[in-house]
């Protein structure tokens, strides 16, 4: 009898989360990687189940990342607009 490996997790909630709050596009590649996860371990592919999990997770943190960038950078950009209006200003 073989025994199988633990199954990966698919961290389809991050990759769900991090599509809507953070990054659209490398979300959307986590969440097709996180889908792959279940159906190649059920066909016995556990390798390549484990590949795409690490792969769904990668992409999800890099959508977090993106999105935490882009918050910062917005955060700069308005800053020195207030900070440029306010220095003008005479107050």
């Amino acid at each position: 009898m073989e025994t199988k490996p633990s199954r990966p997790s698919s961290y389809l909630a991050l990759a769900i989360i991090s599509t809507i709050f953070c990054c659209l596009p490398t979300g959307i590649v986590s969440i097709v990687y996180a889908a792959k996860v279940n159906s190649l371990y059920t066909s016995g592919n556990y390798d390549e189940a484990t590949k795409a999990s690490k792969t769904a997770k990668t992409w999800g943190l890099i959508s977090v990342g993106l999105g935490l960038l882009g918050i910062i950078i917005y955060i700069i950009i308005f800053g020195l607009a207030i900070f440029g209006s306010l220095a003008s200003s005479g107050y």
